[in-house]
């Protein structure tokens, strides 16, 4: 339960502290003394969006914290197993608000995300404000409602789980399937492209080999009589090259015994004359080799007409880049194949999720269906005790063939204030007063079925007074009994002040520059008179005010 608040430079209020008991505590006060201001503080612990301009006027960050005692299992197993200190029966939230916009939060002095704060905030307290009402119209509210009276929490996190990994698969399958499509219009051009480039039969290299062999043929004539007066100059047998060097070798071996000097001169003639036979024997050989067929140069003008087409029509400038596009093409339509096997692989395990999910669902209907009785009869049960004696209300489970997020049921809340008065969905015939208690009545069975330890009601009497006031006084009281448990409310009518095991006033103070700051307080038996009598007769007091709050006083500890 909530023990302790504290708050510090938010919004009206500069410092306060106020500390908590178990039971029934009322709040009350004039209009904008600072309430709503005292809720909003709390709801920043629970993990609402941080605002910077509720610090305080001048002031550079604000600074909440409260204080729980008397933790439940669930609370101690979510500190530890979000690594949080859980050796101490008190659980301390802390939320730090900058003037720059930045916040901080903290659980049992350990950093916190909001989403953290959010999910302890659950365990934590319940605040129940005006605006909520509205809920009662919904049927997921509905639906989550009927769950915690059939406290089906581990069929639900089972069908959760499932539900998870049904919706990641059919999302999975779906972007398989579009992109299967989308592959499907492209596969027969791209298996055309494929197959051209195969049929090509594409080689490293040879663009280069085929375009030197295409300026060889073109030129064959005149490369064949180049090549002839080459060979005739090096090999003639009077005038040639080769006869002239070898005539030289021989006189200079003529006279080596007469000039030493002759030897290596001619020893090295006769290496050149090696190295000019071995290339006159080359060239002849190339005579013979150079090939001036014209049906081989078209032959090899076709094939270079067709690599420079496949070139121009892939937009490459080289053999390699047709070949690395005809390898990612080969790979992209086996690539495809592997999409249809892997798109039936996916349908085989969402329909497996589906029966999954199809045979929790039936537990959960189960389930629902057998508290819905008992949760009709406890609302009828304290409908009637908070001033409704003809109240019929049921809670209609419609069973669907879609899978949703809660299973396949839909629950539909129908209400009639009346005996006599057919049934109808609750959003559209009851009124304001009845939506009050109504909401109340449900809250009460459902915190009785998760014992959370801290309910705060804001204004939930709106549109009711007199003794029906008293009877909701009175069934918040009975849902703060127990150890641990406490119901805060807040409140504008005497009959639920009065009924208070702890009350506080909330009060605002102006100093003497006209800066406002809210206040709050702890009553005495004294000052409780005074405020009911306030409350009863407005700003005069009057004695019969005053009577009438003493009488108020000692009727509620009847």
């Amino acid at each position: 339960m909530l023990s302790h608040l504290h708050i510090q430079n938010y919004v009206l209020i500069d410092q306060l502290d106020i500390d908590f008991d178990s039971g029934f505590t009322v709040i009350t006060g004039e209009t904008g003394a600072g309430k709503s201001i005292l809720l909003g503080a709390i709801a920043l612990l629970l993990g609402q969006r941080a605002d910077a301009r509720s610090i305080t006027t001048g002031q550079r960050r604000c600074v909440i914290e409260a204080e729980f005692t008397s933790l439940s299992s669930s609370v101690s197993d979510f500190l530890q197993a979000a690594g949080f200190d859980s050796s101490e029966p008190v659980c301390i939230v802390r939320r730090e608000l900058m003037a720059t916009g930045k916040s901080r939060a903290f659980i049992n002095d350990t950093p916190a995300t909001v989403a953290q704060l959010k999910e302890l905030g659950d365990l934590l307290i319940d605040i129940h404000s005006q605006h909520q009402n509205l809920l009662l119209g919904k049927e997921d509210f509905q639906l989550g409602a009927l769950d915690i009276v059939a406290q089906d929490s581990a069929l639900l996190r089972s069908y959760h789980a499932a539900y998870k990994r049904y919706k990641t698969t059919e999302q999975e399958l779906r972007g398989e399937e579009q992109a299967w499509q989308g592959e499907r219009q492209e596969e027969d051009y791209m298996r055309f492209q494929s197959r051209q480039l195969d049929e090509a039969a594409l080689q490293p290299g040879e663009l280069e080999d085929l375009e030197a062999r295409q300026r060889t043929l073109e030129h064959a004539e005149e490369i064949q009589s180049q090549l002839f007066q080459v060979s005739g100059a090096l090999q003639a047998e009077e005038t040639g090259i080769l006869e002239s060097l070898r005539s030289v070798v021989r006189k200079l071996e003529g006279i080596s015994a007469l000039y030493p000097k002759a030897e290596p001169l001619a020893q090295r003639l006769e290496s050149c004359h090696i190295e000019i036979k071995d290339i006159a024997d080359e060239i002849e050989t190339s005579l013979g080799n150079i090939d001036s067929n014209p049906q081989t140069l078209q032959l090899i003008n076709d094939r270079l007409s067709l690599l420079y087409d496949l070139m121009q029509k892939h937009q490459v400038s080289t053999v390699e880049a047709l070949i690395q596009l005809r390898d990612q093409l080969q790979q992209r339509l086996s690539a495809m194949g592997g999409r249809e096997e892997r798109i039936e692989e996916l349908r085989k395990r969402l329909a497996a999720l589906e029966k999954e999910l199809r045979n929790i669902s039936v537990h959960l209907s189960s389930s629902r269906n057998g508290a819905k009785e008992a949760m009709e009869s406890q609302m009828c049960a304290l409908l009637r005790t908070l001033g409704m004696p003809g109240i019929q209300f049921q809670a209609d489970i419609r069973p669907t063939e879609q899978l949703g997020p809660q299973g396949t049921d839909n629950v539909q809340f129908s209400f009639s204030a009346n005996a006599g008065s057919p049934l109808q969905p609750i959003s559209q015939v009851a009124r304001g007063g009845e939506i009050a208690r109504v909401m109340l009545a449900l809250k009460a069975i459902l915190s009785a079925a998760t014992q959370l330890p801290t309910i705060v009601f804001d204004e939930i009497d709106t549109g009711v007074s007199g003794h029906i006031a008293e009877s909701m006084a009175r069934t918040m009281r009975q849902m703060s009994q127990g150890q641990g448990r406490q119901v805060i409310s807040i409140t504008h009518l005497p009959q639920i002040a009065a009924l208070g095991q702890h009350h506080f006033r909330v009060y605002k103070l102006e100093s003497a520059s006209g800066a406002a700051t809210s206040r709050i307080a702890s009553l005495s038996p004294t000052e409780r008179v005074e405020e009911l009598a306030h409350m009863l007769s407005g700003s005069a007091v009057t004695q019969a005010a005053i009577d009438n709050a003493k009488e108020l006083l000692s009727h509620s500890q009847q």
